[in-house]
């Protein structure tokens, strides 16, 4: 995946004329990003870095002398090797070579005091660039339950560079942190610890790389290490122009020196190894943690199991049961602002298109809000306190007989709430091949965009009132498990036939249990309100407007029903009616499904623009799921039955219907081949489950 047509920045603009840019750097599950959101609080900002699929985190804070800073919260990384487009940027931008991103004037350090032979293995490798720096300890109370003693000012003097303890959770350290930030940074005095004559070679390399238009004239012998220590078939970050000249140094400097690389490494680990000499003391027997404690029954093949699925069983009530009230408040709060505007406008198009597709069609999607940030809140807490990993352990077994990588979980529970960032997070599995077959079957997770579908098709099953909410849980359940089971389905025919092969093993951190930070799930659920709302008031506003006035011209005379039956949108209906009759679906719900395809909640406002247009006349404003529950065929027999609305909820579950996906897939593919199958193969899915649900279950009686 070449992210980039030139390998040489653009100059960047002078520290003197700009914010001091400070990078916090870091290996995953550090805490660095808990620092971070402890610093910058809602004065962040989060987009992809250009070029590749990798979430760019950026902030601001002020210093004790009232200057302001720029905050850079880089992605994880376990060393500057890249061997992922994390660490290819996480390289990248420490060198400058980003045209995008200033080269840092100063790094923060992020290490996990209780894992601290593995996290200096990376804070040696950033010291030896040259930039100011200082080290952050966080996880001090992990370390002290270990009984582990750090002489933090003799690790300071080894380093050369301030060492500030913290707690991040809790926000002690906090303001140490914010005062060694405000003063002056010392430059540490690091070289890197190689054999003389892999040095030699390498400086010969950098040369090499110099003459052609590689590297700066002024790039350092870690530059050229660096570069060709990226020898993955993807080589992030690098132009496909000069791939070949870094491959041809990478295999000449390995004929002179067998195995260089890891010798370059057991080096760094003798370093670090003689760093942590009589700085780091710990106790003759290590004692049973808390962790160590908890993971005997979290991580036990019966209890813990029986763990999972009531966690999963109450993430799935507490949405039923705390949203109700919230929802309630969004749809009474829509209703009323329908009402004003009908008394306050004359009559027109341009009344009907504000009433019956704006606040109609966003507040059918806006209405669910509550339930997403629950699912979030839910997410963010398993992340936080560490129990996100230990459920990929226990789910190792079952993706295993499914063909996937153990590290496959991970992206898969990250697509329960997007199938994007789920999607992207399978960059972090080696193998190319997992890699794929986790793409194509990562999309089949019930994401937060199928939620409001699945509540809306739930809401018209049920008559208000009249089932408790664990049952409309268990429904709910039933469609995520469906999604679940389908992708372990695929992934074992998808390695058994188009991706053949081996399937790698699993390495994951065990990261310790952490008290969670309420500022950083507030922060978190925020954010992801924040893009539901802007997606609410951009994507699906836009394609409110146009469905409406798909469904309102050309105008005919006759009752509301007769003008959306023979709108363009109706007479799209009606043109794939023949086709989804089968299902159960009638030419209205054909509407839903076309619009549906540029992001699935969109269905929900179609259906609410399609009924506010037909009941344009009715000054109460009836509740959508009454509209939905009272539609019937023409031979009068209801149209939303149970057995229609579970059939619906069938087809959401194995449809891809998100041009977002679509768009990521193909990014992180490097082209069309894969998303055209994926989007094939889950639409026949789709419609074959359907229409399996739908017929079986006349078949049946019911």
């Amino acid at each position: 995946m070449s992210v980039s047509s030139a390998a040489l920045p653009e100059a960047a603009p002078s520290s003197a004329t700009r914010e001091p840019v400070i990078a916090i750097v870091g290996n995953p599950n550090c805490g660095k990003s808990t620092i971070f959101n402890a610093l910058t609080g809602l004065k962040q900002k989060v987009a992809n870095y250009p070029g590749v699929t990798v979430e760019k985190r950026e902030g601001s804070c002020f210093s004790q002398h009232g200057k302001r800073l720029r905050l850079l919260d880089l992605p994880g990384a376990y060393s500057l090797n890249a061997r992922s487009p994390d660490e290819a940027v996480v390289r990248d931008v420490l060198m400058g070579r980003r045209k995008d991103t200033p080269r840092p004037d100063a790094v923060v350090l992020v290490a996990d005091a209780s894992n601290l032979e593995r996290n200096l293995y990376l804070t040696t490798q950033v010291l030896e660039l040259g930039l100011p720096a200082m080290l952050v300890l966080n996880m001090m109370d992990v370390a002290e339950a270990k009984k582990w003693r750090i002489d933090l000012k003799e690790l300071e003097q080894r380093l050369g560079v301030p060492v500030v303890p913290m707690q991040a959770t809790s926000g002690k350290g906090l303001v140490e942190l914010k005062a060694a930030m405000s003063r002056q940074l010392p430059v540490p005095k690091h070289t890197p610890p190689m054999p003389t004559e892999i040095s030699a070679a390498l400086d010969d390399i950098r040369l090499d790389l110099t003459k052609g238009g590689v590297l700066h004239d002024c790039a350092s012998l870690l530059e050229s290490l660096y570069l060709i220590s990226d020898h993955d078939p993807q080589h992030y970050g690098i132009a496909d122009a000069h791939m070949s000249r870094i491959s041809a140094c990478h295999d000449g400097l390995e004929k002179m020196f067998p195995g260089w690389e890891d010798r370059l490494a057991g080096a760094r680990y003798d370093t670090v190894e003689s760093i942590l000499k009589d700085v780091l003391r710990r106790p003759e027997k290590d004692e049973a943690t808390f962790t160590d404690r908890i993971d005997a029954v979290l991580l036990n093949p019966v209890f813990g199991v029986a763990f999972m699925l009531m966690a999963m069983g109450v993430l799935f009530y507490t949405i039923f049961a705390l949203a109700a009230g919230p929802m309630d408040w969004i749809d009474g709060a829509f209703g009323w602002v329908g009402e004003w505007v009908t008394a306050h406008m004359p009559e027109g198009d341009l009344r009907d298109l504000l009433v019956d597709g704006v606040i109609a069609g966003v507040g059918g999607v806006v209405i669910f809000l509550p339930q997403i940030l629950i699912l979030f809140f839910f997410i963010g807490l398993m992340e936080d306190t560490g129990y996100m990993a230990r459920v990929a352990f226990i789910m190792d077994r079952v993706m295993g007989w499914a063909g996937l990588n153990g590290k496959a979980f991970v992206p898969f529970l990250s697509a329960y709430a997007c199938a994007v960032p789920g999607i992207m997070a399978t960059r972090t599995i080696a193998s190319l091949k997992d890699r794929i077959v986790t793409i194509l079957v990562t999309p089949l997770a019930s994401c937060s965009a199928r939620l409001p579908v699945y509540l809306l098709m739930i809401a018209a099953m049920f008559p208000a009132g009249q089932v408790a909410a664990w049952q409309k849980a268990l429904v709910m359940v039933s469609m995520y498990a469906l999604g679940t089971f389908g992708a372990f389905c695929f992934g074992w025919l998808f390695n058994r036939t188009i991706m053949p092969g081996e399937t790698s093993l699993m390495v994951l951190e065990m990261p310790s249990y952490k008290r969670p930070s309420i500022k950083h799930l507030l922060l978190y659920m925020l954010e992801r309100a924040r893009i539901f709302i802007r997606r609410a008031g951009t994507v699906i506003l836009g394609l409110t407007i146009i469905l409406w006035a798909a469904m309102n011209y050309p105008k005919t005379e006759g009752d509301p029903s007769s003008q959306v039956a023979h709108s363009v949108a109706g007479m799209a209906g009606h043109a794939i009616e023949p086709v989804i009759k089968p299902l159960g679906f009638d030419w209205k719900i054909g509407i839903g499904l076309i619009a549906s395809f540029a992001a699935r909640e969109v269905f929900n406002s179609t259906m609410g623009v399609i009924y506010a247009v037909e009941n344009s006349d009715d000054e109460d404003i009836t509740p959508l799921r009454e509209h939905m529950q009272a539609e019937t065929w023409p031979d009068g027999a209801p149209v939303y039955t149970p057995l229609v609305c579970v059939s619906v909820m069938v087809f959401f579950v194995f449809a891809m219907q998100c041009l977002s996906t679509v768009a990521v897939v193909k990014r992180e593919t490097n082209g069309w081949k894969w998303p055209l199958f994926q989007i094939g193969y889950m639409t026949a899915a789709a419609y074959i489950a359907s229409l399996i649900v739908y017929q079986g279950g006349r078949l049946l009686g019911f």
